[in-house]
């Protein structure tokens, strides 16, 4: 009798090892595969929002932009939005975020 509990005794300690182990693995699966997320997909878009909130600071008047899809020079600049000149005489307002890139000369 006393063998079957000595043995029901070790049964018992080598599940409740097992299921601590199980976990330990599964939140260190949880962790790599949140870092690989990060460093594939969060990491590389805050970079480029970084460059891209760079570039529109950097406007200035008299740059020749590509906005909405349509290209023009700056003639003003506001807080949100920036004044275009598409052709002669023809000025149109648009908002910052849609400036695409800036041409470089």
């Amino acid at each position: 009798m006393e063998n079957t509990v000595e043995s029901a005794n070790m049964m018992a300690n080598n599940v409740a090892a097992a299921e601590q182990g199980s976990w330990l693995g599964l939140l260190l699966y949880c962790a790599v595969v949140f870092g690989i997320i990060y460093f594939l997909m969060v990491r590389p878009a805050k970079k480029r929002m970084a460059e891209y909130q760079k570039m529109l600071n950097s406007l200035r008047v008299g740059a020749r932009v590509l906005a909405g899809g349509i290209y023009g020079t700056i003639k003003s600049i506001n807080e949100k939005t920036i004044e275009l000149e598409i052709a002669k005489g023809v000025v149109v307002e648009v908002n910052k975020n849609a400036v695409a890139g800036v041409e470089s000369k």
